[in-house]
């Protein structure tokens, strides 16, 4: 039986490794972290905030090419390091990295204890986690080496980290983040965004419209930008969702040198009541209830009452918020369209690197198939395709409003031409062509994909990592699949996986690890384990063009 106290270093889901080598002969380079200030002052934070801006904003596919880029200040004073990290990491790598470049105070929860008892997977606890451990970087004469403390972190911290009670409030062993209140103010990059289905996030642009940019890493080190949508869920705040901003510290009875650095001293962490910007708002709604009310909290805005979504944007957008349909389309192609660049990329790992598809198949899948380890953790892809299916029917249920909103003429929608469905389509078509995508077969040869041919194969795309990379892709017309090399057996197993491939819930809390027969026995339903019967509907250009021919039987 595992100990009740589980360290995330045994539960992690998200690795870090850094690769050393010897040092460059490059003036200013130092791998000491030296403590030169007690804590983090407001010049520090925006520092932080233009770091984490500067990074989302370079085009750039895994944190280590981002940490290579002129979009990191500090990249000339770096050993020679590789930077190997999954979607827990990168908070915690990017705030410790620059703490250690600015001679910063950092601490961090070394080990977390579920409310659901010793068993169980404690990033999915059902209660959340409470912190029992905690560390923080030595302040000494010399200061102490940086990467291995980095690495230390990071063999640490997994998403179970994030997944605390929003109101605990511990002198002590205090959480590493707060909730913060919902503006432009609080939201910022460098703002966490944790989704409960076990993924992490990092804001670093919220735009004049409220749209809440991320970027987040995968177990695979491919790096994708997105932004906040309804697949991050609202919960209760036992589980912490959505925002997490790092709570202030401070060092406390350290002795200054006379260089300027620091010895010994305790770090203290500011309590809940202290900081001003933290709020419960993400659970107690506006009007504020009982956060053991979160489920029925209601968000006012202006006297108009909204879902929790629209009320986020609303508070985050500069001014009224307005929805310009047109821009909303460019906007939410585009931001596919990196979804899809990034997954090829992962397919590429896993089939150039991780030679996945010419492993046998095994009897039966993982316990649970969003969260595992091994070569399943690494190299698959079902919680990336539930995010990615997410985003289409989002776009999707977002198309068929802006029409309706059109038809109410709704004071929000800003839209000053003359056929909506028409501009809504002309958008479509206009990012669809400016996205090409390209995989390669098995023989070599080069398919081209659009955003629209994705739309159609969108439940055919295997996240099974032992399937050819054709049926990756939702290979199905037999010219195209006909390179791929899977046998009877991954057949099978591929149109067995067909309900899996239906859901877009990500329901880690089920056991799954079917044979094929189970899978093919069914039943179905988002409780079984076994995926659903039915994929939703996601196809945008059908969907406008069908209204438009509808619009015109009834002139």
């Amino acid at each position: 039986m595992r100990s009740k106290v589980v360290r995330a270093a045994f539960a992690a889901v998200c690795l870090l490794a850094f690769c050393v080598g010897s040092l460059p002969a490059t003036a200013g380079v130092s791998t000491m972290w030296r403590i030169t200030k007690d804590h983090w002052d407001p010049s520090d934070e925006k520092g932080y905030e233009d770091f984490v801006a500067a990074l989302g904003a370079e085009d750039c596919w895994t944190l280590d090419a981002c940490l290579k880029s002129p979009a990191n200040p500090y990249r000339h004073t770096d050993p020679r390091v590789t930077f190997f990290v999954d979607c827990a990491d990168v908070p915690y790598l990017l705030r410790g990295y620059y703490a250690w470049k600015n001679g910063l105070p950092f601490a961090w929860q070394s080990a977390m204890q579920s409310s659901d008892g010793p068993r169980g997977d404690i990033r999915y606890s059902s209660g959340g986690n409470r912190v029992v451990g905690r560390e923080s970087v030595p302040a000494t004469t010399s200061g102490v080496p940086a990467i291995p403390l980095l690495f230390e972190v990071a063999n640490t911290v997994s998403t179970a980290m994030f997944r605390h009670d929003a109101t605990s409030d511990s002198p002590t062993l205090f959480t590493d983040m707060y909730s913060p209140r919902l503006d432009r103010e609080a939201i910022r990059p460098g703002t966490v965004a944790y989704d409960v289905n076990g993924h992490v996030a990092l804001v670093w642009k919220v735009e004049p419209s409220g749209r809440i940019m991320i970027f987040s890493s995968h177990p695979d080190n491919t790096l994708d930008r997105t932004f906040v949508g309804r697949e991050f869920l609202r919960t209760g705040p036992e589980l912490g969702s959505i925002f997490q901003n790092w709570r202030p510290i401070r060092l406390v009875g350290a002795r200054q040198l006379a260089s300027g650095t620091y010895v010994g001293g305790r770090i203290v962490g500011t309590p809940n009541e202290e900081i001003p910007e933290f709020s419960l708002e993400q659970y107690v709604g506006n009007p504020p209830v009982d956060p053991s009310l979160w489920a029925v909290a209601k968000f006012v805005k202006d006297n108009e009452g909204m879902d929790f979504y629209t009320y986020l944007r609303a508070r985050l957008s500069i001014g009224d918020l307005e929805y310009k349909p047109v821009e909303e389309m460019h906007v939410m192609m585009q931001t596919l369209c990196q979804d899809l660049r990034a997954r090829d990329r992962a397919i590429d790992i896993s089939r150039i690197e991780g030679h996945t598809q010419d492993m046998p198949q095994p009897d039966r899948l993982p316990r649970n198939i969003y969260g595992t380890d091994g070569v399943w953790e690494l190299y698959s892809t079902p919680s990336r395709d539930a995010r990615l299916k997410t985003a289409f029917k989002e776009m999707y249920d977002q198309t068929r409003e802006f029409i309706q909103m059109k038809e109410i003429d709704a004071p929000r929608l800003r839209y000053t031409g003359a056929d909506l469905p028409r501009d809504l389509l002309r958008a479509f078509d206009e990012e669809n062509a400016a996205c090409p995508i390209a995989y390669r077969k098995t023989d070599g040869t080069k398919v081209r994909l659009t955003i629209d041919d994705v739309i159609h194969r969108l439940f055919k795309l295997s996240f099974d990592p032992y399937h050819c990379v054709e049926r990756r892709w939702g290979a199905t017309e037999p010219g195209e699949l006909a390179s791929c090399p899977d046998g009877a057996k991954k057949t099978r197993w591929y149109e067995a996986e067909q309900g899996l491939r239906n859901q877009i819930d990500r329901t880690y809390d089920i056991e799954m690890d079917s044979t094929v027969e189970e899978l093919e026995q069914g039943p179905y339903g988002l409780e079984s384990g076994r995926g659903v019967a039915q994929a939703p509907e996601v196809d945008v250009r059908a969907f406008l063009i069908s209204h438009m021919e509808s619009r015109s039987a009834q002139r």
